[in-house]
């Protein structure tokens, strides 16, 4: 009895040790690979990657890690093993045929070297392919295509080659905006926490529509009801969920606004709560909203302006979603089509279209705001950005 006594305080020390071990081991700086899709009108040769060091925050440029045609979004599979990109055009005429069909191109990926294998590539089954995501069991890749109109599904196999089109669903209609909406015009992919239901942003039709999700089938089914209007002339573009799962964000391209929804998993639908500039009072004329992102801990979210090319910051309510404004950071460069989060949190990069480079940013972890880290980095018309982990 009194040995067991003795060996007890032992076996809570070596238990804590352990405990200790795994949160420092979680808690170390490790690398990360970061990917760029970029357009390959000029200089750009497919998708490029860079070493992410997560202690500096520093890019080492790795080159061409993969030859695609206009890849202008990027997916890696939950397992980190396969990255998949939208070809938006498949030709380098400029402007693109609209009548050609994009593709999706798979590839297995180095977690040592980050470079990428090419795999296989499928018809996206419709014109101008802007946005995929891999659903969240690695199984199913839906996609959409702007000119044309659809979304669509393919079966992801074992191997990570994507087989042919297993869903495609056109949407209808038409809003306000005379030269911007006169037909449907999908532009994003959010796969819904629970992994049930997948959201559509359509610019051209102010809605979000929402489609069950049958991961193990690649099957889309229209959810009853079908989708949730936003405010008309608002042009939905991207869309985030926020990490807890109980509201989505809709970053509006032609209002240059941002809509607060609050989501119910179960029931599969949006209730909107909010929704705020993304500009500045006076809003300046001719700016156009892209990229939203959420940071890990749910607290604060950016958007970016086009044409007023700068970085929305506003925080989160935890309990009603609403937005605050915090500040627009200026985004020292020309048209921030997209940007993405570091995995730690600590980092925000923007990749800028028509200035032909990145840019990096600090956030405080604290306030939300971003602070220019003074580094950028050369890129021929980067229009996505994505990170991975690197062994």
């Amino acid at each position: 009895m009194i040995e067991s006594m003795r060996s007890a305080p032992l076996r809570s020390m070596m238990c804590c040790a352990a405990l200790l071990s795994a949160a420092a081991l979680a808690a170390a700086p490790r690398d990360y690979f970061m990917y760029l899709g970029a357009y390959t009108f000029r200089d750009g040769k497919g998708i490029y990657a860079y070493r992410f060091n997560s202690t500096t925050g520093k890019l080492t440029p790795l080159g061409l890690a993969a030859a695609t045609l206009n890849p202008s979004f990027l997916a890696i599979d939950p397992s980190g093993r396969f990255l998949y990109a939208a070809n938006e055009f498949t030709s380098n005429e400029f402007p693109p045929d609209p009548q050609k069909k994009g593709s999706i191109s798979a590839f297995s990926v180095d977690a040592k070297a980050g470079k990428l294998t090419a795999l296989n590539t499928v018809s996206s089954g419709g014109a101008f392919t802007p946005h995929l995501a891999v659903d969240r069991s690695g199984k199913t890749l839906v996609a959409v295509n702007y000119q044309s109109g659809s979304t669509v599904a393919f079966p992801i196999h074992a191997d990570g080659t994507l087989g042919e089109v297993s869903s495609l669903v056109e949407h209808h209609g038409r809003s306000i905006d005379p030269q911007r909406q006169t037909g449907p015009h999908p532009h994003c992919v959010a796969v819904a926490p629970g992994n049930r239901f997948v959201v559509i942003p359509d610019k051209g039709i102010d809605e979000l529509l929402v489609y069950r999700l049958d991961a193990a089938k690649s099957r889309l089914t229209p959810h009853d009801p079908p989708f949730t209007k936003v405010r008309p002339g608002s042009g939905p573009r991207h869309f985030a969920f926020r990490p807890d799962g109980r509201f989505g964000y809709s970053i509006n391209e032609i209002g240059s606004t941002v809509t607060a929804l609050r989501w119910d998993g179960k029931a599969g639908t949006l209730t909107e709560v909010q929704s705020i500039s993304t500009l500045p009072a006076p809003a300046p004329e001719g700016s156009t909203a892209a990229e939203v992102a959420i940071d890990r801990g749910g607290r604060f979210l950016y958007g970016s302006n086009r044409g007023h090319d700068s970085i929305a910051v506003f925080s989160i309510d935890k309990r009603t979603g609403k937005l605050a404004a915090i500040l627009d950071v200026p985004a020292e460069c020309r048209t921030p089509r997209n940007f993405a989060i570091d995995p730690t949190g600590r980092f925000l990069f923007v990749a800028n279209q028509d200035t032909n480079n990145i840019v990096a940013f600090e956030i405080d972890r604290g306030s939300g705001k971003l602070s220019p880290t003074g580094d950028k980095y050369d890129a021929s018309l980067p229009v996505c950005l994505i990170f991975a982990p690197a062994k």
